[in-house]
């Protein structure tokens, strides 16, 4: 973990350990944070990990390709169905496009480069999503309050 991060993080320490995947939860941001105590306290979450999948993706930018790890896993009791999740946690303003307005020009070729890296992992994702039967989501703090 960055110890220097504007970033909220930490070893998150389950409560619920028979729901718990993995060795250890490490947040890397207050959402991530939210999430991992919703999973820990919701009954109808039967399984949850942290980082624990990781998939392939290529890299448009780089031309290579690299591991994406997961933000979660969950398995979730809904009604009388199990549902899989991989679940992406991000602030909103990380899933549009970049804008020029106000911007410095190597803060705009920064923010560039980590949308086309999201799309080329979260397209990856979905793909490895559909092939399991699993769902793909992205979280913002629009969806976790």
């Amino acid at each position: 973990m960055n110890k220097n991060s504007k970033y909220r993080q930490g070893i998150f320490k389950p409560v619920n350990l028979e729901k718990f995947i993995g060795e250890r939860a490490v947040y890397r941001s207050g959402l991530e944070l939210k999430f991992f105590r919703f999973c820990d306290n919701n009954p109808n979450v039967v399984k949850w990990g942290s980082e624990n999948i990781k998939i392939p993706y290529f890299n448009k930018l780089t031309g290579r390709t690299h591991r994406y790890h997961i933000d979660n896993y969950v398995v979730i009791k809904e009604g009388d169905s199990i549902t899989k999740y991989c679940v992406e946690i991000k602030p909103y303003k990380q899933t549009l496009p970049p804008t020029t307005k106000y911007k410095k020009k190597s803060n705009l070729i920064y923010e560039q480069k980590q949308y086309v890296t999201n799309q080329c992992k979260w397209e990856a994702a979905k793909k490895y999503c559909e092939g399991r039967g699993y769902k793909f989501l992205i979280l913002t703090e629009r969806e976790i309050s």
